[in-house]
C-alpha cells in the first residue's frame, strides 16, 4: 500500500471518529436540553398555576400526582417515594422499624389490635387480638384511620407510649416501651414429620439468610432429613438475601442470577461464596402466583440446577432490579434498572409493562413468544412468565358462604369469643373446634347477616338478563322463574354442607388467639394440598430424581 493510499485511510478513519464522537456528543447535548427545557416548562406551569388559577392549589399534592403519571407511562415499580413516607418505605425494605411490634387493622369500629407479633412489646404487655384502641397517649383515635393510628404508635426506640384499650365490656390502660422491631423472615419453621423439616420465608428482608441457615440447622439436629421450603406469599426484598438462601444447599462459586441494565454500573453475576450447609438435602420449594422477585429468584436457580422439586402454581414474574436514588429534600425514587437473569439464561420477567394500560390490566407475555432454556440437567424451561413448577397444583377454592363470614368478621369475631370462654387449647397441628362448637357457631349466628350469592344464583342471574334482551323471553319467564325458585340457596343447609371448611377456618381463626402468627402457620399446614403433595414427593426418592431429570418433560 502507498504512501498516499495510507494517508488517505488514516484521515478518514480519524474522520470517522470525529464524527462518530460529534453526533454522540450532539445527541447527548441534544437530549440534555430537552430534558433541561421540559423541567423548566413543568416549572413554570405549577408557578402559573399558582398565580391564576380560581382556586388555591396544593403544589405538593399536585406535583406529586404529575410525577406518579409520568413514572406510570414507565413499569409499575419505577416509583416516587416523597419524604413523609421514607419511614414507610424503609421498613418494606429492611422489615425495621420502631414501635410496639403489631399489626394494626380496622373491624367496623375503629382500629383494633390484629396481631401482636411474638416476643416484642405489644405481646409481652398483654394486648390482645381484638383490643380496640381508643387512645393513643392524650389523642383520641377512635375517628382516626388506621395509617394515621400506626404512625402515632411509632416513635424513636426506648420511648414512652401511653394506650387506652377496649376489651369486650372493659377499658384498659397499658403503657409500653417502644422497641427496634425486625419482623421475621422466618415466622415459622417446624417438622412435618420425624424425617421432613419445614421453613415458612416470607420476606427477604435484612437477615433473611440467617434466619433460614438458623433454622435448617437446628431441623437437622432434630433429625431431619429432606426439606419444605415455602416462598409462596413472599413478595420479595433484597437479592443478597436470596443468593445467600440458594447458598446454603448449592456449592461455592456457582452463578446465582445476573443483573444486566443499560449502565455498566449495574451490571453484576452473584455467584455463591460460601461452603454450603447441606447441598444432597431432598427438596421441595412451595410456589404461588404471588412469590416474586428473590423469591423466584430462590424457586428459579434451584430448579435450574435441578436442585428441588417445585410445587404450586406458576409465580408472579418480577424480574426487574430497582435501585434507590435519593432526590432533593429527602425525597428518593425507585427506579428500574436491569433485569434479573438466573443460571439457565432466562429472564423470570413476565409482564409486558410497555403494553396499553387503558384496561388497568398487566399483559402477560404468549407462549408463542418465550423462549427455551434448559437447567443442568437439559430439562426445557422457558423465560418470559414467571417460574413454572414442576407439579402445578390448583388454587384453593372455598365456598360463597365461607367468604361471606370472613368477610362480614364473623369468623373473627367467634375467634375472639370463643379465647375469652376457653383459658387453653390443644397444639396448633391437631387443634379443631368439637361438633358442639360449631353448632355453638351456627347458633351465634341467628340475626347476624351474611348474604351472599351462590355460583349457581349467579348463572341465573346471568341467564335472567340474556333472556330479556330476546324476542320470546316472555314465554320462557315462568321456566326461569321455576329454575331460580330450584337453585335459590338456604343459609341454614350450606352452614351444613360446609361444616368442615367452615370449622377449619374458624379453627385457624381461634388458633392465632393463643399461638399468633406462628401458631396459625403451623394449623395451616393441616390439609394443605400443596404440602402433603411435598410430603409424599419427598419420600420418594425415585421419584424426585424422575422429576430432576431430562426424560421427565
Amino acid at each position: 500500500m502507498n504512501k498516499s493510499l495510507k494517508k488517505s485511510l488514516l484521515i478518514f478513519v480519524l474522520g470517522a471518529f470525529v464524527l462518530t464522537g460529534f453526533f454522540a456528543f450532539k445527541a447527548k447535548n441534544d437530549k440534555l436540553f430537552a430534558i433541561a427545557k421540559n423541567i423548566d416548562i413543568f416549572a413554570t406551569l405549577i408557578r402559573e398555576l399558582d398565580s391564576y388559577y380560581v382556586d388555591d392549589i396544593d403544589p405538593d399534592a399536585l406535583v406529586t400526582i404529575g410525577i406518579n403519571a409520568m413514572l406510570e407511562e414507565l413499569d409499575p415499580y419505577t416509583t416516587y417515594v416523597p419524604e413523609e413516607d421514607s419511614d414507610d418505605y424503609r421498613m418494606m425494605t429492611t422489615g425495621e422499624y420502631a414501635g410496639i411490634g403489631a399489626l394494626i387493622g380496622n373491624r367496623g369500629e375503629g382500629s383494633m389490635v390484629i396481631m401482636p407479633y411474638t416476643g416484642f412489646p405489644a405481646q409481652t404487655v398483654g394486648l390482645k387480638i381484638a383490643d380496640y384502641i381508643l387512645k393513643i397517649d392524650t389523642t383520641d383515635v377512635t375517628s382516626l384511620g388506621t395509617a394515621d393510628v400506626s404512625t402515632l404508635l411509632k416513635g424513636p426506640a426506648n420511648t414512652p407510649v401511653h394506650l387506652q384499650v377496649k376489651r369486650d365490656m372493659d377499658t384498659l390502660e397499658f403503657d409500653i416501651v417502644r422497641k427496634k422491631i425486625a419482623i421475621k423472615n422466618v415466622p415459622y419453621y417446624g417438622k412435618l414429620d420425624e424425617h421432613t423439616g419445614y421453613i415458612k420465608l416470607a420476606e427477604f428482608t435484612t437477615n433473611a439468610s440467617t434466619e433460614v441457615r438458623n433454622a435448617l440447622v437446628d431441623l437437622k439436629s432434630q433429625g431431619i432429613d429432606r426439606l419444605v421450603l415455602d416462598v409462596r406469599d413472599n413478595p420479595g426484598g433484597l437479592v443478597n438475601e436470596a443468593v445467600e438462601i440458594i447458598n446454603l444447599f448449592i456449592p461455592k462459586g456457582k452463578e446465582v442470577v445476573k443483573t444486566i441494565g443499560k449502565l455498566e454500573n449495574v451490571n453484576y453475576t452473584y455467584k455463591t461464596t460460601k461452603t454450603p450447609v447441606d447441598k444432597d438435602i431432598p427438596m421441595v420449594v412451595l410456589l404461588n402466583e404471588h412469590s416474586a422477585s428473590a423469591s423466584e429468584i430462590v424457586a428459579g436457580t434451584l430448579q435450574d440446577y435441578d436442585r428441588a422439586v417445585l410445587i404450586g402454581r406458576k409465580s408472579f414474574g418480577k424480574g426487574l432490579v430497582q435501585t434507590t436514588v435519593p432526590l432533593t429534600y429527602n425525597a428518593q425514587m425507585k427506579v428500574t434498572t436491569a433485569k434479573y437473569y438466573i443460571p439457565s439464561g432466562r429472564c423470570i420477567q413476565a409482564i409486558d409493562y410497555l403494553q396499553s394500560r387503558e384496561s388497568n390490566e398487566l399483559v402477560t407475555v404468549p407462549d408463542s413468544l418465550r423462549k427455551v432454556f434448559y437447567t443442568k440437567n437439559g430439562r426445557k424451561v422457558l423465560d418470559g412468565a414467571g417460574i413454572e413448577p414442576d407439579k402445578k397444583m390448583e388454587q384453593k377454592s372455598y365456598a360463597p358462604i365461607s367468604y361471606s363470614l370472613v368477610a362480614r368478621n364473623h369468623v373473627f369475631d367467634y375467634g375472639t369469643k370463643y379465647f375469652y370462654e376457653h383459658a387453653k387449647i390443644d397444639d396448633p397441628s391437631s387443634f379443631s373446634i368439637s361438633d358442639a362448637d360449631y353448632d355453638g357457631f351456627v347458633k351465634w349466628l341467628v340475626g347476624k347477616e351474611y348474604d351472599y350469592t351462590t355460583y349457581l344464583e349467579k348463572s341465573v342471574e346471568d341467564m335472567r338478563k340474556n333472556a330479556e334482551k330476546v324476542d320470546y323471553y316472555e314465554e320462557i319467564k315462568a321456566q326461569i322463574d321455576l329454575l331460580e325458585k330450584r337453585v335459590n340457596h338456604s343459609k341454614e343447609q350450606d352452614l351444613v354442607t360446609n361444616k368442615e371448611e367452615i370449622k377449619e377456618i374458624l379453627s385457624q381463626e381461634i388458633v392465632s388467639r393463643y399461638y399468633f402468627q406462628e401458631g396459625m402457620i403451623q394449623a395451616g399446614l393441616q390439609g394443605d394440598e400443596d404440602v402433603m403433595l411435598a410430603k409424599e414427593y419427598l419420600k420418594e426418592p425415585a421419584k424426585i430424581k424422575t422429576i430432576l431429570t431430562a426424560s421427565s418433560k
